[in-house]
Formats: C-alpha cells, sequence, structure tokens
C-alpha cells in the first residue's frame, strides 16, 4: 500500500520511484483478479498476464518531475484486449482510494496517435509517455508512432502550440518580473521548458542545453519546496511562503529566492523566444528556387544584414576590433532585428576587453544603441543573457535581476534600466545633451545593489562608470548629478507646496545655477516614471512636475514665473447649499467642479470653522474621491477649500451631492467618522501588506505664515485624510495646504500647518500632534487574525 502522507516529504526521484512500485502492483493485480473471456470456437486462446498491455505515466510522473500533491496522468494502452474496460476499472479505484487525483485514459495505439495528432495538449503530453508496468513491445509501439505523428503534424501543431504559450504569457505575465510568480504558467516557467523538448522533438531545433536544463531544473526544486511548505498543489510563489522556501534551498532570504527565480525564468524566455523564432522560419512556405539566395545587406563596418537577423561581415575580426561588439548591436537595434545566436556566441568568446576609457566610437556605438529606444531592448537583453552587457557595465551583475518590492514596479532593477533608456529615447530632442541623459536613464538605479540610500550609493558608482565610458570630467559630474537627484523633482511636486518660494528655493539651490541639468532631470523623471508603471507617473504627476520645473526654471534665469498653483485655482461655484440656523455660524455652502490633468478639481466654500478642511476631506471620502493635493484660504471668516481629486471608481463628482454632505456635515446631521469607519469595513483588504507608520516633520522647507510640514506615512485606507487632518486640528493647529501621495498600500501625506496665533509648534505640541496621528492611523476595522 503506497503511504501518501510520507510521499511529500520524500525526494524527487524516491517519490517517482515509490509511485512507479505501487502502480506496477496494482496492474498485477487488476489483471490478476479479472477473469480472461470464455475463447470463441476456432479462436486464439485468451492472452494473459501483462501482454498487449502497457501502463504508460505523461506529465510531471512521465517525466519523473512528479511533484509534493501531484496529479497522476496514466494511459492504459492496450492491444485490442477484450476485458480491458474491467481492468482499467480495477486498476484506477485503487488510486482514487489512496486520495490522489488521477487524470486517465484507455486507448489503442492507433486511438492515441490519432489523438495526439489532432489535439496539441494531447501530442504535448503524449511526448512524455513512460513506461511504468507492461508489455515493453507495446510502449515502444506506442513512442515510435507518437514522434512520427508529432514530427508530421509539427507544421499544423506548433503553432496552435506558440498561440497557446502566447495567450497564457498574456494572462499569468512574465515569471521573471512577477513579485509573486506562477512557475508552471508564466512565461519563462516550467511550461517552456517542456514546451522547448516538443520542439526539439519535432526536430524544429536542438535540444536544451545543459544551462536551461539547470534553469528548469532549479523550478522544479522551488515548487516542489512551495508544495511541500504549503502543504497543498499550488504553484504560485506566494509572499508568506518566499522565505521558508528560500531557507530549505540554502538561499539567505525571499530576496535572493526571487531573484534566482528570475534569473532562472529570463533564461527559458529568452531561449524559448528564440527556438519559436527559428520554427516560425522553418514553418514558412518559400517558393522552391534553384537560384534563390539570401539578401546580404551591410549595415556598419563589419556587420551585414543577413535575412531576418545580423551576423558579421566575413572580414570581421572580433579579437582584433574592439568596437565590433557595440557596433553591431548599435546596427541590429537600428533597423530593428536581432543579433543571430551564432554571431552572439562568437563575440562573447572573442570580443575583447575594451580599453579604459573607451574609446570614442566605442562610446558612440553604445549611445546609438540606447538612442534607438524600443528596438534597443531586445538586443540588450540578448548582450545580457550572454554576458556581454555585465563585461562592457562590471556593475551591471549587481542590478541583474534584482527584485523590486514596490507593487509600482513592473520590472526587476536591471528591466527597468533598460526601459528607463528606452523611454529616455523619445526625449532626447528636448534637451540639449540628450547623450547624458540616455547613460543617466541607464544607471540611475544603479545604486540599488549596494547597501543604503540608492540614490546616494549610486551617484559615485555612475560617475566612475560614466568616466570609464570616456565623458569629459564636466559630464562625468552631470551623470552623477542627475543620478544623485533623480527623484528631486517627482517628490518635490507631489509632497511639498510649489507655491511656497522656499520649495522653490531648495530646490535651486540642490540642483546649482545650471538650468540644463534641471532640463536633464525633468526628461530623466518622465523616463524613469514611463518606465516604472501607469501609476508612477499619471498626467496628474506629469502636469505638477512640469508646473514645478516652470518655477525653478524662472528662478534659475531670472524670469518671470506665473505664481498660480498648476492645478489649485479656485474655480466658480456651480452649486449653494443654505446652511440653517446653526449657533455660531451663517453663510452659505457653495461647490464648483473643473476637470483637471487625470481628474477634476473641487472647489468647496464655506464658513470658517476649526477642522473644516478635515470635514471637506471626510464628505469627498464618502463620496468615492481620492484626494491629491488640497489647500485652504480664509477671507473674513469664509473658507474656500480646494482639492484636486480622483474618483476611485470611474463616477465624476455631483456638486449637488457635495454641497449636500458639506452643509449635513457642519450641521451635525452626517456622522463622518461612523460612516467613514463603516466604510472602511466594506472595503478592508485582509492581508494587505504595509510599511509601519512613520511621521517626520521639516520646519526648515517652509516660508510665510505655515511654520511646518509634517510628513505622515502609513498604509492607505478609507477616509485616511480626514481622520489625519482631523487629529492635527484636534491639537490646535491649521492645515494650510496638503499633498497626498499614494505608493501601492500605503500613503505619502504631506501637511502644511501653523499655529492660529502664529507662534512656532513647540516640541510638546508636536509630540501631542505625533500622538494624535498615530492613534488616527489605526485601522477603524479590526483585522481578524488566521
Amino acid at each position: 500500500m503506497l503511504d501518501t502522507e510520507a510521499l511529500p516529504g520524500l525526494g524527487r526521484a524516491e517519490r517517482v520511484q515509490a509511485v512507479d512500485t505501487w502502480l506496477a502492483g496494482l496492474l498485477d493485480d487488476a489483471v490478476a483478479g479479472t477473469p480472461p473471456p470464455l475463447p470463441r470456437r476456432g479462436g486464439s486462446p485468451p492472452r494473459t498476464g501483462t501482454e498487449g498491455l502497457a501502463l504508460m505515466a505523461v506529465g510531471s510522473l512521465g517525466r519523473r518531475e512528479l511533484p509534493p500533491y501531484g496529479d497522476l496522468d496514466l494511459v492504459l494502452v492496450h492491444d485490442g484486449r477484450p476485458e480491458i474496460a474491467a481492468i482499467a476499472d480495477a486498476l484506477w479505484y485503487p488510486v482514487w482510494d489512496a486520495g490522489l487525483r488521477l487524470d486517465h485514459s484507455v486507448r489503442s495505439v492507433d486511438e492515441a496517435v490519432a489523438v495526439a495528432s489532432s489535439d496539441v495538449k494531447a501530442g504535448l503530453g503524449l511526448l512524455d509517455a513512460r513506461l511504468v508496468a507492461g508489455d515493453p513491445e507495446l510502449a515502444g509501439r506506442l513512442r515510435t508512432a507518437t514522434l512520427s505523428s508529432w514530427r508530421q503534424a509539427g507544421s499544423r501543431l506548433l503553432p496552435a502550440l506558440r498561440d497557446l504559450r502566447r495567450a497564457r504569457a498574456r494572462q499569468v505575465g512574465e515569471l521573471a518580473f512577477l513579485l509573486e510568480p506562477d512557475l508552471k504558467e508564466a512565461f519563462g516557467g516550467l511550461r517552456e521548458g517542456q514546451v522547448l523538448r516538443a520542439v526539439a522533438a519535432a526536430q524544429l531545433a536542438d535540444e536544451p542545453t545543459a544551462e536551461v536544463e539547470a534553469a528548469y531544473s532549479f523550478l522544479l526544486d522551488v515548487r516542489d519546496e512551495l508544495r511541500r511548505r504549503s502543504g497543498r498543489p499550488t504553484d504560485v510563489l506566494v509572499r508568506q511562503e518566499q522565505r521558508p522556501v528560500a531557507v530549505a534551498l540554502g538561499l539567505p532570504g525571499e530576496d535572493a529566492l526571487l531573484r534566482e527565480v528570475s534569473l532562472a525564468g529570463r533564461r527559458l524566455a529568452f531561449v524559448a523566444d528564440e527556438t519559436w523564432r527559428r520554427v516560425e522560419a522553418a514553418l514558412v512556405r518559400r517558393p522552391r528556387s534553384r537560384y534563390r539566395r539570401v539578401r546580404r545587406e551591410p549595415l556598419a563596418d563589419g556587420v551585414v544584414r543577413h535575412g531576418d537577423e545580423v551576423v558579421l561581415a566575413r572580414d570581421a575580426r572580433p579579437g582584433a576590433d574592439p568596437g565590433l561588439l557595440l557596433r553591431a548591436a548599435a546596427a541590429a537595434a537600428r533597423v530593428d532585428l536581432l543579433l543571430s545566436p551564432y554571431t552572439l556566441k562568437v563575440l562573447a568568446v572573442h570580443s575583447q576587453q575594451l580599453p579604459e576609457p573607451w574609446p570614442a566610437e566605442v562610446r558612440w556605438s553604445f549611445l546609438r544603441l540606447l538612442a534607438s529606444g524600443r528596438s534597443a531592448v531586445p538586443v540588450l537583453e540578448q548582450l545580457d543573457q550572454e554576458g556581454l552587457l555585465s563585461r562592457l557595465i562590471p556593475e551591471w551583475d549587481r542590478v541583474r535581476s534584482l527584485p523590486q518590492r514596490h507593487p509600482w514596479h513592473r520590472f526587476t532593477v536591471d528591466r527597468h534600466l533598460v526601459e528607463a533608456a528606452a523611454a529616455a529615447a523619445e526625449l532626447t530632442r528636448d534637451v540639449d545633451r540628450p547623450d547624458l541623459l540616455l547613460v543617466a536613464a541607464l544607471l540611475h538605479d544603479i545604486g540599488k545593489g549596494w547597501p543604503g540610500d540608492h540614490s546616494e550609493v549610486g551617484e559615485p558608482i555612475a560617475a566612475a562608470i560614466a568616466a570609464r565610458m570616456g565623458f569629459t570630467e564636466a559630464d562625468v559630474a552631470v551623470v552623477g548629478t542627475l543620478v544623485r537627484h533623480h527623484l528631486l523633482l517627482p517628490a518635490t511636486a507631489t509632497r511639498r507646496d510649489i507655491d511656497d518660494p522656499a520649495t522653490i528655493d531648495r530646490v535651486a539651490a540642490t540642483i546649482g545655477a545650471d538650468a540644463a541639468v534641471l532640463q536633464l532631470l525633468h526628461a530623466l523623471a518622465q523616463a524613469d516614471g514611463a518606465a516604472t508603471s501607469a501609476s508612477a507617473w499619471s498626467p496628474w504627476k506629469a502636469h505638477l512636475v512640469a508646473a514645478l520645473v516652470a518655477r525653478v526654471q524662472a528662478k534659475l534665469v531670472g524670469g518671470p514665473a506665473d505664481q498660480a498653483s498648476p492645478v489649485l485655482n479656485p474655480v466658480t461655484p456651480t452649486v449653494t447649499a443654505t446652511i440653517p440656523d446653526v449657533p455660531g455660524w451663517t453663510g452659505l455652502v457653495t461647490v464648483g467642479i473643473e476637470d483637471v490633468a487625470d481628474g477634476q478639481q473641487v472647489t468647496i466654500g464655506a464658513p470658517d470653522r476649526p477642522g473644516l478642511l478635515s470635514t471637506c476631506a471626510g464628505v469627498l471620502a464618502l463620496n468615492q474621491l481620492d484626494v491629491r493635493a488640497a489647500k485652504i484660504t480664509v477671507t473674513d471668516g469664509y473658507a474656500t477649500s480646494v482639492f484636486a481629486v480622483r474618483p476611485r471608481f470611474g463616477r465624476a463628482p455631483v456638486p449637488e451631492i457635495l454641497a449636500d454632505g458639506v452643509r449635513a456635515a457642519l450641521e451635525g446631521s452626517l456622522p463622518l467618522a461612523e460612516r467613514l469607519r463603516q466604510r472602511e469595513a466594506d472595503y478592508r483588504e485582509d492581508g494587505v501588506r504595509s510599511a509601519p507608520p512613520r511621521i517626520s516633520w521639516h520646519n526648515s522647507e517652509v516660508s510665510g505664515a505655515a511654520t511646518g510640514i509634517v510628513e505622515v506615512r502609513a498604509g492607505d485606507r478609507a477616509g485616511l485624510l480626514y481622520r489625519l487632518t482631523a487629529a492635527i486640528a484636534g491639537e490646535g493647529l491649521d492645515v494650510t495646504s496638503a499633498r497626498i501621495e499614494t505608493l501601492g498600500a500605503d500613503a505619502v501625506d504631506c501637511f502644511y500647518v501653523c499655529n492660529p496665533s502664529g507662534d512656532a509648534v513647540d516640541p510638546e505640541q508636536r509630540q501631542r500632534v505625533d500622538a494624535a496621528l498615530v492613534t488616527a492611523m489605526r485601522p477603524a476595522v479590526e483585522t481578524p487574525r488566521a
């Protein structure tokens, strides 16, 4: 009897051997327990034992890769035995009784081949068919017929298999860049290794190399350990399982595990892409011609186009030509083609180390490669997979497949840098020094491979790389400055009041007197944001950064600047609501709405009172409006609050509803706190991870009436802005403006605060505000423990 509880703890080979032995015994018992039919008069005697009967394992068991809690995929092949149905029943029921999931079929050789030749999934499975028990001659016939059928039907089945994998990749994503990857179905996952073997079986590609098999084997190890640790049949490497899996595999932590998974996935994806290109070229029907020749077109010195790929010219000498590598890569990217695999191997073997500093021709080729934009991305991936990119930039190894845990980031660090360079290529006409922009975009996060703040750490690293590339000392300094301050503009625009002269002065002092650096930083911020995600560089953020740049530009060159806020300008009220008799308050509530960049601007006018900004923010939260900036001004006892908002679910704000809500909240008939608590309960996301709350004060960065900036980082939730501003108002401070930035599950809210008396915020009051904010950041509804 099979000990199913012990199976997950066995190694892969031991687990397969135990299941094989058990299944072989089941087949013997099934045959022995099924009486043969009576022979027909004049017919041959009935066959006994396993003659004409073969139990074949397909799927993971057929490949000897059965994972813990894996399915058994079995095919009972027969050669016309009349009692086959009874034998099959006697074989399958003990498997079900053991609690194992079973995918089974009963086929003759002809039936199996017919199915395999018409169904790509069935054909793919039968390629892995392996004899577990029974007639080896019958199993050999099935294997031979299946391979022959697969090769004959390849031109019809392989395109279907290609389309199936591409559709799955679009749905699941690419293994190399997922924070919780599907080890089996994601592009670059285990399926890719299986498909590569199937293509090789069709004799349209070589057998997978040892490097590919090592990547595939590592993913198998990760999946086995994941299932063993989780105790269930899963292929998704979720966050909570990553650390125990890493420890079990001898890796230092979850980031190291995710990096190794990414490297394996990228290798499989890279080889799969190249294999499919070869398959598609082989399947294209070309007219037969005795004299047909593939066109060769010169692209650069020593580089030619040969058909649909780029190769070296016959007289090229990679060992004696240090510029050939980058010249070939730049030529390929310029015509939107790839280097041939053989050319890559030749360059990897024979290219010499570049002299330092790089010759001007080499640096120019590298810049031409980066300037090619999107077409440079696959070429750079080719160089990376052959180890050539790390040979050019040794520091690249520190960021290769380095995961980025932030939910904004779509890519690993190295791929993000390549994507940023591609995005920067579209902005080269907007700057005076496109070469410095391209290099800075490629290196702006190079410091993430080292401990410490990546901007500060990356500055000397990027400067050293630029010097090695042969840039002048002044240009090296600019590259270092761009890397050091690549987050300055977006962080300032979204977290500080750009109408405050102190904000403009601080940015100008940080950049220096060179307006060209400001221009480059603006383009770099755009490229960085575009390479991160749509959320990281929204029209709203682009609008704020452009406004900040305009103000700093005016400061640097001494020209006039438009001092009006780019978004927070009061608009004409469209709706009014009268406040009924409330002791001490008279007046109207007015609401005006205007479409602005990536959202709407809401202007609310109401009689001034303590906590008015908080009240308005609460009403907006109840109406499913996310606030991204807020500002309040008071004139003769009447306050005008201006909010930049974005509808959470796509419904534009309705002025009548907002006006009625503010009126009801002011008169006390709308219990904001209670309603927002219920809203948080309704939209609570269990298990969402966020950074611990953090509060910091920046009193030196402001001027005018505001006496300080308090920055709050906390997990985002419904009504958070209302609670924070109410907490600040409860300690006697006025909030004059706010900047709100949501980073995935976290929020960074910056409040400009002042004492109504005009006095500075003393340490004791600051401590009270901190305590009130901590209380406000606690979830109103506790998440139940698992």
